[in-house]
């Protein structure tokens, strides 16, 4: 992967993809550049205003491009569970990517439509659900891969088998128990650390089954994209926001390099189940293997948070066939 750019992209002509959080930044990014190779694209967004912006942008960037504008909010699982249902109009069989890319960062405290702290309901639940319930296409697509995108910053926030033992219906998954004692900080790193918990457990659970489908993870290095900007303007103009800007400046590769270890992990030969992708330097330039936190390849920690994922989601993968299902 030495070197790796935008020109070692395959042809992806007749594979469908779903990149969630595709309007700005990293997804936009990534849904251009595959659509640019010949994929059909979704770009699955929250925000029905900027996701129609984004689908202009991309057809006036790539005029060949097959793409649609889905509405997908991963902070309502009823929002998760129409997108999954309507992607029959798009594609009633096959998916051969699903880009895990949406997020939040470093929120003040709040909660999802369904009762869950923001940044992990947001981060990983709703991205578990989604999963969960394109499991039947992605069985069925010979090749197909998941990507889920993490962060460096996953290593600040570690999840262990205490952060789980009172998970019960609403529970915080965060492991911060309430607004008072919330740090946001510290919540979206373990939203993060989720990402690569979820994906060692997603390819531990299809290598079970026998299934070639690939679960991989990536992160964007340290990137200037609307997703920092975000979430230090939800509080102010604060010292986190006059320090971003700071080192967006002077250290931070834009959006298109911070994309490339998502692109790498989708679509690069024989890429091994499990990886983390991102830049070499772990801030910026070309992708290669990164350094994960020991716990995010842990089995018992993954059984865990998986079991409490299905309990919140009420998503419970099966993997037996081309006939498996999502049961909700």
């Amino acid at each position: 992967m030495t070197r790796w750019n935008t020109s070692h992209i395959p042809d992806q002509t007749g594979r469908s993809v779903v990149v969630t959080g595709a309007n700005s930044g990293i997804g936009y990014v990534t849904a251009r550049e595959l659509a640019r190779r010949g994929a059909r694209v979704v770009l699955a967004c929250r925000n029905e205003t900027r996701g129609a912006a984004a689908l202009d942008r991309l057809r006036t960037e790539v005029p060949t491009a097959e793409a649609e504008f889905r509405k997908l909010d991963l902070a309502d699982l009823s929002s998760v569970r129409d997108f999954a249902a309507g992607l029959d109009s798009f594609d009633a069989e096959r998916l051969d990517l699903l880009i895990n890319n949406a997020g939040v960062m470093a929120l003040p405290y709040r909660t999802t439509a369904d009762g869950f702290e923001m940044q992990f309901g947001t981060n990983h639940l709703g991205h578990f659900a989604l999963t969960g319930l394109l499991l039947p296409r992605l069985l069925a697509t010979p090749g197909a891969r998941v990507v889920t995108v993490s962060s460096m910053m996953h290593a600040l926030g570690r999840l262990d088998l205490a952060d789980l033992s009172d998970v019960t219906g609403h529970a915080d998954l965060s492991g911060l128990s309430s607004e008072r004692t919330y740090r946001r900080w510290i919540a979206y790193a373990r939203s993060k650390s989720a990402n690569l918990l979820f994906t060692h457990e997603l390819s531990r659970r299809l290598a079970a089954a026998g299934s070639g489908v690939v679960a991989a993870a990536s992160h964007p290095g340290y990137a200037a994209t609307n997703l920092q900007a975000a979430g230090a303007r939800m509080e102010g103009r604060s010292s986190a926001e006059r320090f971003m800007d700071l080192g967006n400046r002077l250290v931070a590769q834009p959006a298109d390099g911070g994309a490339l270890g998502t692109l790498c992990a989708a679509t690069a030969p024989h890429m091994r189940p499990d990886s983390f992708v991102g830049p070499r330097s772990g801030l910026r330039g070309a992708p290669a293997p990164s350094i994960r936190a020991p716990w995010t390849t842990k089995d018992a920690v993954g059984e865990r948070l998986w079991a409490a994922s299905e309990e919140c989601t009420g998503v419970r993968y099966a993997f037996e066939g081309r006939g498996a299902s999502a049961l909700h």
